[in-house]
């Protein structure tokens, strides 16, 4: 009887531990790179420094440089960057991108970032 526990023991922390790492493996998402402080829009902004004429690119960088941190937004869903230091980011801000990396919660830790091929007619 020990021997029978002891193996779905033993098979249940073995389950448990591939679980664990497919939860951990990178996914692909598509959407856009943002910042906490203007979020899904920037026309807030942008009408709020109507001479600046920035765009969603200028927006982005200029709010993180304030102190704001950058998100993703995907489906209407923000996610918070773990890795805020991705040089990636501020190349990206503000663009349409696919964006690869594992998600932990809310928080995605970003490994790839690529601007999505245009399509074609």
């Amino acid at each position: 009887m020990k021997r029978i526990y002891a193996g779905r023991c033993l098979v249940g922390l073995l389950l448990l531990c591939i679980a664990s790492v497919a939860v951990a493996a990178d996914r692909t998402w598509t959407g856009t790179i943002s910042d906490s402080m203007c979020g899904g829009s920037h026309a807030k902004m942008m009408a709020a420094h109507p001479d600046a004429k920035m765009t969603a690119h200028d927006c982005t960088n200029a709010c993180v440089k304030a102190g704001a941190k950058y998100v993703f937004i995907s489906n209407g869903k923000t996610y918070n960057i773990a890795n805020q230091d991705l040089a990636d980011l501020q190349e990206h801000a503000g663009h349409v991108v696919k964006l690869t990396g594992s998600l932990d919660g809310d928080t995605i830790t970003v490994s790839k970032i690529v601007t999505p091929a245009k399509k074609t007619s």
